[in-house]
């Protein structure tokens, strides 16, 4: 009964949160010491979610996946993580994946502002709470290369800087220009968020 009530304010939390912007949110098992390798099998949808909760994906069935198999993520390799990934305190975790609720261009109401702004970290919080008090948070946001707790709040996605894990291949008439990402790691599984600005 506990597992299907935590499922049920897991699904529903994620869809409040993301289910409005091009985001993806996924798990997967944890399987290598070094959870790079759990990621990428995350980013190319070879595993599913070990808990069987919702899962965010809309290009899973997207046709430029025969052309970029990950689309629209292009991974660097695992052992190029370390460089394009930095250490996250829970609490900036927590206002990382909030403001993924942001769109990247034209947002009439960053979370700051919004008068939700309470309800949608709550959102945040109950999707993290999944992977228990102990777990690393990374990002490839730049502002956390210097500061494991930036303001993601003050600055909204569209002024966060990241390197990218996108494809700069021009598919479909999309052309994908900047990206948020946050992933979780437990012994058990990671979690992955990401926020896609395209053009």
């Amino acid at each position: 009964m506990e597992f299907r009530s935590r499922r049920c304010s897991w699904n529903a939390a994620t869809l409040r949160l993301l289910n409005d912007t091009y985001t993806f949110a996924a798990t997967g098992p944890r399987r290598y010491e070094d959870w790079a390798h759990d990621v990428h099998a995350v980013l190319h949808r070879s595993v599913p979610d070990p808990r069987g909760w919702l899962r965010l994906d809309p290009d899973r069935t997207n046709d430029a996946r025969d052309t970029v198999p990950a689309y629209p993520f292009d991974p660097p390799d695992a052992a190029e993580f370390p460089d394009r990934l930095y250490p996250l305190e829970a609490k900036a975790a927590v206002t990382a994946l909030a403001i993924m609720a942001e769109e990247w261009h034209s947002e009439p109401a960053p979370v700051r502002s919004r008068p939700d702004r309470d309800a949608v970290l709550a959102d945040a919080r109950t999707m993290l709470d999944r992977y228990s008090p102990t777990a690393r948070y990374w990002t490839n946001a730049t502002a956390a290369a210097s500061d494991p707790a930036p303001d993601f709040l003050a600055a909204g996605l569209q002024g966060t800087a990241s390197h990218r894990f996108l494809t700069c291949e021009y598919l479909k008439g999309l052309d994908l220009i900047e990206d948020l990402g946050l992933i979780a790691v437990t012994d058990d599984e990671v979690g992955v968020f990401w926020s896609f600005g395209a053009y």
